[in-house]
């Protein structure tokens, strides 16, 4: 079982919400960014100031997803075997804030976030293929 408490809990299913959700977000930014060099090279400039932006924003963005059940939509609490603290998940059964709550995250932090990093992979893997048709033609 939990044994530290309820705020220790909320602090700890804080942190795995905002760090799990700024790494997806971190990747999938970085993954953008390949794909803009790689892809687009006209756009594809990046200066330092545009990085300290993108990472604010992986941040910001992971932020708001894990304060939303310390602002109550959603709800933290003890894992299923109560060992550990996360997003609880049973709330959703008989709480309509919680299971939109939860709805939001799925889309927003992992369909969208992997929508793109498989999108921005595509597109790289189509551009070398093309280059490499390219280079072998000459």
């Amino acid at each position: 079982r939990w044994l530290y408490g309820k705020q220790i809990c909320l602090f700890y299913a804080f942190c795995g919400v905002l760090f799990g959700i700024c790494s997806l977000s971190t990747l999938t930014l970085l993954s953008t960014v390949c794909c803009l060099k790689i892809c687009f090279p006209a756009y594809g400039k990046l200066m330092k100031k545009h990085g300290q932006i993108l990472i604010a924003c992986a941040w910001t963005y992971a932020a708001i997803f894990a304060c939303s059940p310390l602002a109550h939509w959603g709800e933290y609490g003890a894992e299923p075997y109560g060992t550990a603290c996360c997003i609880d998940w049973r709330s959703t059964n008989v709480n309509a804030v919680a299971m939109s709550y939860v709805v939001a995250l799925f889309v927003f932090c992992f369909i969208l976030p992997c929508g793109v990093i498989v999108t921005s992979y595509s597109l790289i893997l189509v551009t070398v293929k093309e280059s490499r048709k390219a280079v072998e033609q000459h």
